[in-house]
């Protein structure tokens, strides 16, 4: 029996399936990646496609013999989707699409997509980009969150779901694009530093404290 998060696979309530998730950066997929899609589930008699709440779309029901031959089908990377890593990315529209977009979410998220994402870190970290105040990136939960205002980016740090949920706490705002990618380096940095295994960030901010955080990471 895999392990969960072996071969990208994640065992299923019944104990005996699997579902596999693959990587879509920022929820973004073209016609065809979603008729491979569609095409692979129906080869293996996937149970369902769900999307997921990190913008992928899951391949659900697999039997353990034929996890090998679906990504192999599929010709795609499994999302990080457990482990001490960045598990998601995740972004909203932003001026891209939407009309209330003040920052360009889309493509900053895809920058952070492409240097974060499966990075491994001492706890799981979750990032999202909204263009906008009204967070549709689901930013007061996540471990660094950058939000679109008309004067730059404000960078969040320090929320979480599950069990303990904690929403994000205010860094700093009105940064440029590159000051805010650059912050979130040094963000990060700090994480891998100083987090303890298993550790969230919001966690680790209580136990060191908020102000030689600030210190460490923003310019004096």
């Amino acid at each position: 029996m895999l392990k969960d998060g072996e071969k990208g696979a994640i065992l299923q309530r019944d104990k005996a399936t699997y579902a596999v998730a693959p990587h879509l950066p920022c929820g973004v997929v073209s016609p065809a990646t979603l008729r491979k899609l569609a095409d692979v589930a129906e080869k293996y008699g996937c149970a369902a496609l769900k999307v997921t709440s990190a913008a992928r779309i899951a391949l659900v029901g697999l039997k353990e013999s034929d996890v090998d031959a679906v990504w192999k089908d599929l010709g795609m990377n499994p999302g990080a989707a457990v482990g001490l890593c960045v598990r998601s990315v995740k972004a909203c529209p932003g001026t891209t699409f939407c009309k209330r977009g003040q920052q360009d979410s889309l493509a900053v998220g895809m920058k952070l997509d492409e240097k974060y994402h499966g990075a491994q870190l001492p706890g799981k970290l979750k990032m999202g980009v909204s263009g906008c105040m009204n967070q549709c990136a689901e930013t007061c939960i996540k471990d660094i969150a950058l939000v679109g205002k008309p004067k730059g980016w404000m960078v969040m740090v320090g929320g979480s779901g599950g069990a303990r949920p904690r929403l994000a706490e205010t860094l700093v705002e009105g940064l440029t694009t590159d000051a805010a990618l650059a912050l979130v380096d040094k963000v990060v940095d700090y994480f891998r530093a100083n987090a303890k295994p298993n550790e969230r960030f919001g966690r680790m901010v209580d136990r060191i404290g908020k102000d030689p955080f600030r210190a460490a990471v923003l310019p004096q």
